[in-house]
């Protein structure tokens, strides 16, 4: 598994999960053009971008291309990096018919294929040795009463606001947006306050 500094952007949580499998970064989903009306997810992606960096891999169909010209128009382009599958025609193996244009998308895509994606636009891949930066772990919002407590869904919340995070994270989305967005004191500071 690689890993890059950048967070990455794609549209649909199979492609976040393809992508999980090769690169060892945060990536965030944009739910396809929902993400044009949520402006909190708006607000926390470029919140991202600017703290360290955000790459869009969006699928190379016209859909994929109106979401990363929606996503660029947006957030701060000095922070973007736009990195493109090619077009392979043919059918994801989950789906029963190809799609209207015919392309696989990111989620059909292998990993030699996404990493040499990445590095065509310009993400920067780490050392695994570089890698260990002592981030928040589940154990941790579990020892914070983030997890499995018959609180810990409140605390969660309130941990989202006191971050100016958008509601209704997931307990994985949000560790990984406070390893994404927080140091480890940071973010103690702000769990013992709630």
């Amino acid at each position: 598994m690689r890993t890059i500094k950048q967070a990455i952007v794609v549209e649909g949580r199979y492609d976040k999960s393809a992508i999980s499998r090769y690169i060892d970064t945060v990536v965030i989903e944009t739910g396809g053009f929902r993400i044009l009306r949520d402006s909190e997810k708006i607000e926390l992606l470029r919140r991202i971008a600017l703290k360290r960096g955000l790459v869009i891999l969006t699928d190379s169909d016209a859909a994929g291309f109106l979401i990363r010209g929606k996503l660029k128009s947006m957030l701060p382009g000095s922070a973007l990096k736009h990195a493109y599958i090619p077009d392979i025609y043919g059918k994801e193996r989950r789906k029963r018919v190809r799609s209207r244009e015919g392309k696989l998308g990111v989620e059909a895509m292998d990993e030699e294929t996404v990493i040499a994606a990445l590095q065509r636009a310009g993400a920067t891949f780490e050392d695994i040795e570089s890698t260990v930066t002592g981030g928040i772990t589940r154990a941790d919002m579990y020892e914070d009463g983030l997890l499995g407590g018959e609180y810990a869904s409140r605390r969660r919340r309130a941990l989202e606001k006191a971050m100016a995070l958008p509601e209704h994270l997931s307990s994985s989305a949000l560790l990984d947006v406070i390893n994404a967005l927080y140091s480890p004191e940071e973010y103690k500071n702000l769990v013992k306050n709630l």
